[in-house]
């Protein structure tokens, strides 16, 4: 992604977990962002342009980014365990990458759906402050709501004309949290063709 990019191996609840890890070419770095990827079982990868569209954002703004396999991806061990087990590990992620300042999560559609149960699960221990949820696949998952001392700090992206996850989907998750919904409008599920609005969204975000 730059010159900067490192490889790391970290360890899951299932075994290696295969992560990447880019840096800020310059000034102080804000804190870590951990970013998840779409479903394992549909071609979801650390490599999927939305997550590495993702990193770039967030290096852009000053932040760490590290990207992981969710468990059975590439040179992650383990198998497929729809969602519990993927949280498991990013929370172990989170404690080897980032064990102590500023947090950020992110995650694109099943990598959003994930990200927001480890949101539930730091609690107020280790809140995030920032938020960035893209996509997110409430039409296939129980999405946890985000909690009301979040919303100011989360960032919900979603395409008008996403078919994989219905817009639709997405509003009946954030209504009854009053939880804004970012909505690009004739963008589908994967942004093509608007990546580049989707970074510099989240950059503003981000800076703002």
């Amino acid at each position: 992604m730059n010159p900067t990019t490192r490889a790391l191996s970290l360890q899951g609840q299932a075994g290696q977990i295969e992560a990447l890890m880019d840096e800020p070419a310059e000034g102080p770095v804000q804190g870590t962002a951990v970013i998840a990827h779409p479903h394992p079982l549909f071609g979801g990868t650390m490599q999927n342009k939305v997550v590495q569209t993702l990193a770039r954002a967030f290096v852009q703004s000053g932040w760490r980014a590290v990207r992981f396999n969710f468990r059975g991806v590439g040179a992650s061990e383990g198998t497929y365990d729809e969602g519990q087990g993927e949280a498991a590990d990013m929370c172990k992620v989170i404690a080897q990458v980032a064990p102590v300042g500023p947090l950020a999560l992110a995650g694109f559609s099943f990598g959003a759906f994930v990200t927001s149960h480890v949101v539930q699960a730091l609690g107020d221990q280790r809140p995030p402050q920032q938020l960035v949820l893209v996509g997110t696949a409430a039409s296939r998952f129980e999405v946890a709501p985000v909690a009301p001392d979040l919303h100011e700090r989360c960032l919900v992206l979603h395409g008008e004309q996403d078919d994989t996850v219905p817009l639709a989907s997405v509003m009946d998750w954030a209504r009854p949290q009053s939880l804004p919904i970012t909505v690009i409008p004739g963008c589908e599920h994967f942004f093509h063709g608007q990546l580049p609005l989707l970074k510099s969204l989240v950059v503003r975000h981000l800076r703002s």
